[in-house]
Parts: C-alpha cells; structure tokens; sequence
C-alpha cells in the first residue's frame, strides 16, 4: 500500500490502469485530519481508486518557516487512509523527490502567485506548483483532488493545468471547520488554549463580510478587520477581496460574487481562511 520511490508508485498505478481503473490523487503534507480525509472520501467518489501522497515540500517552505517541525505522523496517517480504503500511498523522502538536490527546473506561480500568501512566502507558490507538477507526472491521475481552505492554491493549480494543457480535472472540496467555525489545519496542533480562541478571528471576519456584503467593498472590509479587535494574541497579516476568476483584488464599484481572502499569526502558528461571498 506504501510506496517511497517513484518507480514503486508508477507501477503500482499501472495495475490499476491495466484493470481499467480511473485513478484520484490526493496531494497531502501528511498530519491528516478530517478536511484531508473529506477530499480522500470525495476522490473515493468520483474515481475507481484513490492515490494519497505524503511529502512535506522543502521548495514550498521559506527562511525561518516552521520544515523542521511541520507535523509528521506517517504511521497515524496510514492508519487512517487504511481505514478510508485508500488503496496506494506514496510517501517519498526529500532526497527520492529531489535526488540532485535543488532543482534546476521549476513553475513560476506569475502575478498572482506573488500575492497575498506570495507576498507573505515569498517562492511558496513556486515549490508548490513544482511539486504538485512532479506528482502529477509521476502518478498521472484522471483526477486531483484539493481544498478550498488554500484558495489561492486551488486557483494556481487549475490555471496550471489550463496552461500547460495537463490531461486531467481538478475537484475542489469545500472547507471542513470544526463547530466553532475554526477551519481544519495541520497547524491547528500547535495552538494552546488561549491561540485556540484567538484563532476564531479568522473565521469571525469572514462571518462579518459575508454579513456586510450587501454595504459594499468598504464596509466589507471594515466590518472583517473589526472582528480581529475582539481578540488579543492574534496578529492580521492580510485581508482582502478578490475576484475569483482573476483573484486580483475587486475594485469599490465590483457587485458580484467575490473571495474574502485572510490570514493571521497566532504566536509562531499562521493560520489562513477564505469565504465566497456575493457583493451588491
């Protein structure tokens, strides 16, 4: 079922291409929680079998961000697929992903990919598409399965694959929150009580542009920074409204369907969220 090298996986795919199976992927840094399993059950749905990678990206992680103690639970993660009837895991290391090192090919994000969390991770989106390209060759599936809790993520890959005309479809799962309206992160762990309640800002400021979207841009955007002044011991970095076709920024006059785009620091831990909401 766990497979660590590239040729192990593409042959293991190859049977069940040859018993004519489609195939899902599920891209995954592992620590897995009930959102990863949400996009594991859905890909369960719509393809014959399931394909689970678990790689924490070194390219996507930038100077002074958290590689070294990202979560890493293979054994649980395992476990839990097992449990959800995913039928192949690939789990390479750094060094089977990148064998020479840092790589001299890689996809640019472009303009879109230098904002927002570009602009806060400066090369994330970069490592991200590469990667996801890599495994996109490497298992060649009918289907990848993402979800939208990383919006902008979601957007790089679909245009991605329109760009380089890759030969399969991208399904997007909406996000799992718990029932406070926190949205299910592998970070979330790292949160003590008291960031644990700091962290419900995020999904309050969506709550509250969503609540304001009929008033416009500007009240949208006050009425969700206002949210983050009812909580000590969480710091904005960004909040703003997008337009999901382009995701560049609205303008005062847009009506329509928009994103609300946020991220927050609580202590050492970044959190981000977003919400569909409909401005008039």
């Amino acid at each position: 079922m766990v497979h660590g090298t590239v040729d192990g996986i593409r042959d293991a795919v190859a049977g069940l291409r040859d018993a004519r199976r489609t195939v899902a992927l599920v891209p995954t840094m592992g620590a897995l929680h009930d959102g990863h399993l949400a996009l594991v059950r859905r890909a369960r749905a719509i393809a014959d079998a399931v394909v689970v990678s678990i790689f924490v990206n070194p390219l996507q992680f930038g100077a002074g961000e958290d590689l070294d103690r990202y979560p890493r639970t293979l054994d649980a993660d395992v476990a839990a697929l097992a449990r959800e009837g995913v039928e192949l895991v690939f789990a390479p290391s750094a060094a089977e992903m990148y064998p020479e090192g840092a790589v001299e090919t890689s996809v640019v994000a472009g303009h879109v990919g230098s904002l927002y969390e570009g602009a806060s991770r400066p090369g994330h989106f970069d490592g991200m598409l590469t990667v996801v390209a890599k495994l996109f060759h490497i298992v060649q599936p009918d289907t990848a399965v993402f979800g939208q809790k990383d919006a902008q993520q979601v957007f790089l890959v679909r245009r991605m694959v329109a760009d380089l005309n890759a030969p399969l479809a991208i399904e997007v799962v909406p996000t799992v929150r718990e029932a406070d309206g926190l949205a299910l992160s592998s970070r979330n762990r790292y949160l003590d009580a008291d960031g644990r309640r700091a962290a419900l800002a995020l999904s309050e400021s969506l709550a509250a542009a969503e609540a304001a979207a009929g008033e416009g841009l500007d009240e949208v955007l006050a009425e969700a920074a206002a949210a983050f002044g009812d909580h000590e011991a969480i710091e904005l970095d960004y909040l703003v409204v997008v337009d999901p076709a382009t995701f560049l920024p609205v303008d005062e006059e847009a009506t329509g369907e928009a994103t609300v785009l946020v991220a927050a620091r609580v202590g050492g831990t970044r959190l981000i969220d977003n919400a569909g909401i409909v401005l008039g």
